[in-house]
């Protein structure tokens, strides 16, 4: 997953600089086929010289330089847990460029994912969570946030959401009743849309999986026009890091956990009357 994330940064660095991965093999004085190599993710070895070089002669900036250098120093694990202000700067996401390559997201979760987050709910969110930065960071953040949005209600081939979201998130309040009522709104509002499923976990379905199960993510990919698919990729998220997980056993098992909540969850429909029930609830 490094190596592919390394690639698509490399690969879009290149493209908004306007070179062609000829002009840049030359300019970092290496032949054309490993240029390539890094840009697809497939290289032999990964030189770091050959990173530096281009970040170099593409004009990246420091945070992405240190971002892609992180990359390329984790690129040969197969498993591999992001931690924040290790080797990825933590203003750099690598989560976000990966679920924008993406086709589809399935997922279940005990709070609001950040695709479906109102303003007002992300805000308190962050707030909570970074409570030493100042307003214009907490800002920036939320906003970085609600651009993520834009995946799932863009016109042209959205993200195909399919959200398990537990009861627990209907009750927890986030900020006050009226930020709660407006969220919820907010979900029940967006399950309607062709790509997005909603889907509530409700407290009567005990505990399917035989134990408790934290929030996880799988990412699909659609095929490239070369043929080529990247794996499906699992994301764990914790309170420092996140882990990532690609390896096809692994992807199935969470797969199958994903489908015994499916099992037990509310349908579709059942699930925005509840949505809506609890947002009148939060609004008295």
């Amino acid at each position: 997953m490094p190596r592919r994330q390394l690639g698509r940064h490399l690969r879009e660095l290149r493209q908004e600089s306007g070179l062609t991965i000829a002009e840049v093999a030359r300019l970092i004085e290496r032949g054309a086929g490993t240029v390539q190599r890094l840009e697809t993710g497939t290289p032999h070895r990964i030189r770091l010289l050959d990173i530096e070089a281009m970040c170099r002669v593409l004009h990246a900036d420091q945070t992405m330089t240190d971002a892609l250098m992180g990359l390329a120093r984790q690129g040969n694990d197969r498993s591999w847990w992001h931690e924040y202000g290790d080797l990825i700067p933590e203003g750099f996401s690598v989560y976000i460029g990966l679920e924008a390559a993406a086709a589809t997201s399935t997922s279940f979760s005990n709070i609001v994912p950040g695709l479906f987050q109102t303003p007002s709910y992300a805000e308190v969110m962050i707030r909570t969570a970074y409570p030493d930065n100042a307003a214009s960071d907490i800002s920036r953040r939320v906003q970085i946030r609600l651009h993520r949005q834009k995946l799932v209600t863009r016109n042209w081939q959205p993200l195909r959401v399919i959200e398990l979201l537990d009861e627990h998130a209907l009750h927890r309040v986030v900020g006050s009743p009226a930020i709660m009522s407006q969220q919820l709104r907010h979900l029940a509002d967006l399950s309607t849309r062709d790509n997005i499923e909603i889907r509530v976990v409700p407290f009567t379905a005990a505990l399917p999986l035989g134990e408790v199960a934290g929030p996880f993510g799988i990412l699909d990919f659609a095929q490239s026009t070369t043929g080529t698919r990247e794996p499906s990729t699992v994301h764990l998220e914790g309170f420092t890091g996140a882990l990532y997980l690609e390896q096809a056993e692994t992807v199935e098992r969470y797969r199958k956990a994903h489908q015994a909540l499916s099992r037990v969850a509310l349908n579709p429909q059942q699930s925005r009357d509840l949505l809506r029930q609890a947002a009148r609830r939060f609004a008295r």
